[in-house]
């Protein structure tokens, strides 16, 4: 059986930054309309909790996969920074409050930590498949 080659970090890296825009544009960048209550007069949105937990599920994906064939801090990068900076061009060109700042940093350290915390336990479940490929029979 021939080893596989694992495709080029920086190509792999790149790929993970443009499809990581492109999943923040199909679920969340082309939603800017906020819903009000007419009883209550209660303003939410613009986005709903399926269409975030879609584009997490696939934020997710690209951080296994980067994580896979680059080093696993450029792939927790090449997701946190591109779609925080997306989001937040996108805020700020909407919000008069100011508070888009706020959002932005939150965005961007929940995306890190939740990023390192995939690429880690994508680390350790690559080298338990490592190693018992290499003691198996």
């Amino acid at each position: 059986m021939t080893a596989r080659k694992k495709p080029s970090p920086t190509l792999t890296t790149l790929t993970v930054v443009v499809l990581t825009v492109v999943a923040w544009w199909i679920f969340l960048g082309r939603d800017v309309v906020r819903e009000v209550d007419p009883a209550t007069g209660n303003v939410t949105g613009p986005y709903d909790a399926p269409q975030v937990i879609a584009c997490v599920l696939v934020l997710a994906a690209l951080v296994v996969v980067g994580t896979l064939s680059a080093p696993a801090w450029a792939a927790v990068l090449a997701v946190a920074v591109p779609f925080t900076a997306a989001w937040t061009i996108q805020a700020q060109a909407t919000d008069d409050s100011g508070l888009w700042a706020v959002g932005a940093l939150l965005v961007l350290l929940g995306t890190l930590a939740g990023g390192a915390l995939i690429a880690v336990v994508t680390r350790v479940v690559e080298r338990r498949r490592a190693a018992r490929s290499t003691t198996a029979p």
